[in-house]
């Protein structure tokens, strides 16, 4: 269970993940060694799974998102298996997820523009069997984005 520290701490965390252990120890009250020990509990128990730079899509060249909604004719474990080790190895995809609803698979793309999309999408279509729908929303406009999740 988190406590009131935990929590403060992994606000922090979220914002700048690159704040130094004495910054956040006195942020949250404590001393260095304590304020580890709380920070290697939360890594090993998974709460922190990893500390990351968050990168600008835009200014690297990645500026086009696409949501990509799949529909699945296949419902067996083996195919489950192979889909998932094919998409892990797609980088463009950034996130994937199986859904409840009208769609089995949500995939967010970062690419950086629709040829680079099409490439992408010819590789899902092309190497998994029985996709029976693979439908594309394209963002317009980026308005709210964060990983921070609510404490």
């Amino acid at each position: 269970m988190l406590d009131a520290t935990d929590r403060a701490l992994l606000r922090l965390l979220q914002r700048d993940a690159s704040l130094s252990l004495a910054a956040l120890a006195e942020a949250v009250h404590l001393t260095t060694s304590p304020c580890w020990k709380r920070l290697k509990r939360l890594e090993e128990c998974g709460v922190i799974t990893a500390r990351v730079a968050l990168l600008n899509a835009e200014l690297i060249g990645m500026g086009l998102t696409a949501f990509v909604q799949l529909k699945t004719r296949d419902h067996s474990r083996a195919w489950f298996e192979r889909f998932v080790a094919i998409v892990e190895e797609i980088e463009e995809v950034t996130e994937f997820y199986r859904m409840a609803g009208d769609y089995d698979y949500l995939l967010k793309v970062q690419v950086e523009d629709m040829n680079a999309y099409d490439r992408v999408y010819k590789r899902l279509v092309n190497t998994i069997d029985e996709l029976s729908d693979v439908s594309a929303r394209f963002a317009m406009e980026r308005i709210k984005t964060t990983t921070a999740l609510p404490l």
